[in-house]
């Protein structure tokens, strides 16, 4: 029996160590999840040791696998390496996932600013809510996540704030008579919808959500068909038909992080999050918030 251990098994088996699993491994490396257990299952059959087992829902290595793992970051190492000797740099994907607020100023920035940072890597980015962008962080389906909010995990790193605005359209008035102020907000849990109403109660000002958005956009347009003030991070760029409103409290800036998924390298993150504190303000502040 010839027996061989192809490269692309042999990534495909360190990616579940890395990623966390079967699933993981496979939207990581652009794959179905039964393209990752047939990797598996040559690899077991060219060494003829069980590599992998059953644990409950889950798996584990076996103490065969931990060898072969090894041995796989190894041979890895080695033909990535012999590949860069010749010129050739193996196909090489970073997406990243972003709320809105932080796309809307940053990504063409940032986009810019990682070509610089990882020029033999293909940037994707994918904009979404912050719980969402959780999600697809724990699924391994994102490499990175800009989140509104400081770091609160290992894995994260806060690079910066995000200076906040309060905004109107040209002809809308402060309500009079002790009437709670109107707010535009995301629909909850929202890092800016928190601040915004924290920021009022903090001086005494009622204030009520008059109307919810699920996306940026939402909230823009139902400002500016005067449906109340909203609370938003433009770094001075003030949306079309808005202007800003200096007789509101002035808030405090959010703090913007990226959060990693599991098992990526570690020079991704930091070189993602030194390219992002170029392009903002030293946070000064650890904010809490849930974007």
């Amino acid at each position: 029996m010839n027996r061989v251990l192809d490269i692309a098994p042999l990534r495909s088996f360190v990616a579940v160590a890395d990623c966390g699993g079967f699933q993981r491994a496979a939207t990581a490396l652009y794959l179905s999840q039964a393209a990752v257990s047939q990797h598996v299952r040559r690899l077991e059959a060219a060494v003829g040791r069980v590599l992998v087992e059953r644990q409950g829902r889950g798996s584990r290595f076996t103490t065969d696998g931990e060898t072969l793992l090894r041995q796989a970051r190894r041979l890895l190492a080695v033909h990535d390496e012999t590949l860069r000797t010749f010129g050739v740099e193996p196909e090489q994907a970073l997406v990243i996932g972003s709320t809105e607020h932080a796309a809307a100023q940053l990504l063409p920035e940032l986009s810019s600013a990682l070509a610089g940072t990882f020029p033999d890597w293909r940037v994707r980015f994918r904009i979404d809510r912050g719980a969402q962008l959780r999600a697809t962080l724990a699924d391994g389906r994102i490499d990175l996540a800009l989140l509104l909010g400081p770091a609160e995990d290992p894995a994260a790193q806060t690079v910066g704030e995000l200076e906040l605005t309060w905004y109107s359209a040209p002809e809308w008035q402060l309500p009079h008579g002790g009437r709670p102020i109107p707010v535009v907000a995301f629909d909850a849990p929202c890092a800016l919808r928190t601040r915004a109403l924290d920021t009022l109660a903090a001086h005494g000002l009622p204030a009520e959500v008059g109307c919810e958005a699920a996306h940026l956009a939402g909230v823009q347009a139902a400002v500016q068909a005067g449906l109340g003030v909203g609370l938003m991070a433009t770094l001075g760029q003030a949306p079309p038909g808005l202007v800003p409103r200096d007789d509101l409290p002035p808030p405090q800036p959010l703090a913007l992080s990226v959060w990693a998924r599991r098992g990526l390298r570690t020079e991704l993150t930091l070189g993602a999050a030194g390219a992002l504190r170029r392009l903002l303000p030293t946070p000064t502040l650890a904010l809490q918030g849930t974007p």
